[in-house]
C-alpha cells in the first residue's frame, strides 16, 4: 500500500518540482568552501551522480557569493544541471542583493527567520531577501530550525503563557512558537509579494517525537509545500535509525515533500540513506533494491559477504532493479518470485538463479558475483532502454 499524499502547493525549482503530486525530492548539503569553486561544482556533481535532486551550499561571505556563479557555469559545462539552493544567515539580504549574478544563479534560498536579523532590522532584513526573490522568480524555503528559534518570539510566547491560568509546558510552547515562526513568516512573505507557488516550509528539531509533533500540526494547519529533516541526527545507526523513525512515520502519513537526511557522514551517504527510506516505504525507487536474508546456519553461501560486494559493485545503476539474495531454499524460491532477479542458495555449491521469477539456471560458488553483476547491469539496460515504451517495459519485466 503506498500512503496517500497530503494536498500541497506545488513549487517549481529550476526543472524540479517540489510538492503537488511530484514525487518526494531527495536533497543534501555539501561541506566543501563554498567560495572554492572547483571543490564545490566537483562535490555537487558527485551528489547528483548519487541522486541528489536538489543541492544546498553555504552562501556566508562575499568570497562564496562570488563563486556561485562559476560553480553554476561548471555544472551547467559537465551537463549536471541539478538546481544550487543557497543557505543564508545574517547577512543574506547584504550579499544577495551586493552579488546580483549570485542571486540570478541560485535555484532557490533559504532564509533561517531565527537568523535574518534582530529587533527593528529583522523586518527590513527579511523584506529585502524576499524582494529579491521576486525579482529573480526564486523560490523561498522559510527554514525554522529549533536551535536557532527566534529569541525575541520565544520571550513574548512564554511571558504571554505565564500569564494564563493554566499554562503550558514550556516545550509545548516552543513547539508552538516554531510552528509560528515559520507561518507568520510566509504570511509576511505573501504580503511582500511572493507567490505562495514559491514558499516551502521546514521546522527542524533534533528530537524523534518532537519532529513528528511539529509537522503533523504544520501540515494541518497549511498547504505550504513541506521540507523534511531531523536536524542533527547524529552519526552512523544512530543518526540514521532517529532519521528513518521521524519521517517514516510521516511520509506514512503523506506529510513531505522533500528530504534531507541530517548525519554526521559524507554527503552522499545522506542521499543514499533518504533513498532507502523512501524505497522502503514504496514511494521512490532507484538503483538496485536488495532483499537479502539475515544470518543463519542454512546459507549455502556467504549471504552477508556477497550482498556487501553486490552493493559496492552495483551501486553506478540508476534504474530500478529488484535483486533477491537468499541463502537457503525455505524463502529464497518466494522471494525470488517478487524480484527481477533471484538467487537461491542450493546444496553442493549449485545456487538456483531466477528471472524474472521463473527458474533459469544454476551457478557455482567461483563466479557468482560477477555472475550475479552481470545480469543486473543487462536487465538494467533492458529497462532503461524500455522506458519510454511501457509495453516494452512490461516485456522486460515479464
Amino acid at each position: 500500500m503506498t500512503p496517500s499524499r497530503r494536498h500541497s502547493v506545488p513549487v517549481k525549482v529550476g526543472a524540479v518540482t517540489v510538492g503537488g503530486d511530484a514525487p518526494i525530492v531527495v536533497q543534501s548539503m555539501t561541506n566543501t568552501d563554498t567560495a572554492d569553486a572547483k571543490a564545490t561544482a566537483k562535490q555537487v556533481q558527485q551528489l547528483a551522480a548519487a541522486g541528489s535532486e536538489l543541492v544546498r551550499i553555504t552562501v556566508n561571505n562575499e568570497e562564496s557569493a562570488k563563486a556561485v556563479p562559476r560553480i553554476r557555469e561548471m555544472l551547467d559545462a559537465l551537463g549536471c544541471r541539478v538546481p544550487l539552493i543557497g543557505d543564508f544567515h545574517y547577512n543574506g539580504h547584504k550579499l544577495l542583493t551586493k552579488y546580483p549574478a549570485c542571486a540570478e544563479a541560485l535555484g532557490k534560498y533559504r532564509i533561517n527567520p531565527g537568523n535574518v536579523g534582530f529587533g527593528r532590522k529583522k523586518d527590513a532584513q527579511f523584506a529585502t531577501m524576499i524582494e529579491t526573490a521576486i525579482e529573480y522568480g526564486k523560490p523561498v524555503r522559510i527554514g525554522v530550525n529549533w536551535g536557532s528559534l527566534d529569541a525575541e518570539l520565544v520571550t513574548r510566547m512564554m511571558d504571554e503563557n505565564a500569564k494564563l491560568a493554566q499554562p503550558k509546558d514550556a516545550a509545548d510552547v516552543q513547539r508552538e512558537a516554531l510552528i509560528t515562526s515559520a507561518l507568520t513568516s510566509a504570511a509576511r512573505a505573501e504580503e511582500i509579494g511572493l507567490p505562495r507557488e514559491r514558499i516551502v516550509l521546514s521546522c527542524k528539531v533534533s528530537g524523534v517525537q518532537e519532529l513528528i509533533g511539529v509537522y503533523q500540526d504544520l501540515a494541518a494547519r497549511s498547504d505550504y509545500a513541506l521540507h523534511l529533516g531531523l536536524t542533527e541526527a547524529g552519526m552512523g545507526s544512530k543518526g540514521i535509525v532517529a532519521s528513518t523513525a521521524a519521517m517514516a512515520v510521516l511520509l506514512q502519513q503523506g506529510i513531505g515533500d522533500t528530504i534531507r537526511v541530517s548525519l554526521s557522514a559524507e554527503p552522499e551517504e545522506e542521499v543514499r540513506v533518504g533513498f532507502d527510506i523512501l524505497k522502503s516505504l514504496g514511494l521512490r525507487s532507484r538503483g538496485v533494491n536488495i532483499v537479502s536474508c539475515p544470518s543463519c546456519a542454512r546459507q549455502a553461501f556467504p549471504v552477508i559477504r556477497t550482498v556487501e560486494l553486490l552493493e559496492q559493485r552495483l551501486a553506478h545503476i540508476t534504474t530500478p532493479v529488484t535483486l533477491s539474495i537468499i541463502g537457503c531454499v525455505v524463502n529464497g524460491p518466494g522471494e525470488a518470485r517478487e524480484t527481477d532477479i533471484g538467487l537461491t542458495g542450493g546444496g553442493n555449491g549449485n545456487h538456483m538463479v531466477y528471472l524474472s521469477g521463473v527458474t533459469d539456471h544454476k551457478i557455482d560458488d567461483e563466479k557468482l558475483v560477477d555472475h550475479i553483476v552481470a545480469l543486473v547491469e543487462e536487465r538494467a539496460a533492458k529497462l532503461a532502454e524500455a522506458q519510454s515504451d511501457p509495453a516494452r517495459a512490461t516485456s522486460v519485466r515479464h
